[in-house]
């Protein structure tokens, strides 16, 4: 999996591009919890090119939204297909 990250107007925006999984998930956690330990408030997960995630990768993703929220910060994802869609409805 690539992570990219740039910033938009503030917010901090990480792409995903590729699977989301046990081998790359703490290459995700790495990336996330450096800019909670930067203090940005404000990130984007882009989703657009991610074609999977399991449940190793939902992990990451709950743990860095309680991070961002112990600093008043928020954490969001946008694009997601629709079979990356349905593994967070299921969950």
């Amino acid at each position: 999996m690539e992570i990219s990250q740039t910033k938009e107007n503030n917010v901090a925006v990480v792409a995903l591009n590729g699977r989301l999984d046990a081998n790359t998930a703490p290459q995700l956690e790495a990336a996330l919890n450096a800019l909670v330990e930067a203090g940005e408030t404000k990130v984007l997960v882009d989703c657009s090119h991610l074609q999977y995630i399991s449940s190793a990768g939902l992990r990451v993703l709950l743990a860095a939204a309680k991070g961002f929220k112990k600093i008043d910060g928020t954490i969001s994802l946008c694009a997601l297909s629709p079979t990356v869609k349905q593994v967070f409805e299921i969950s």
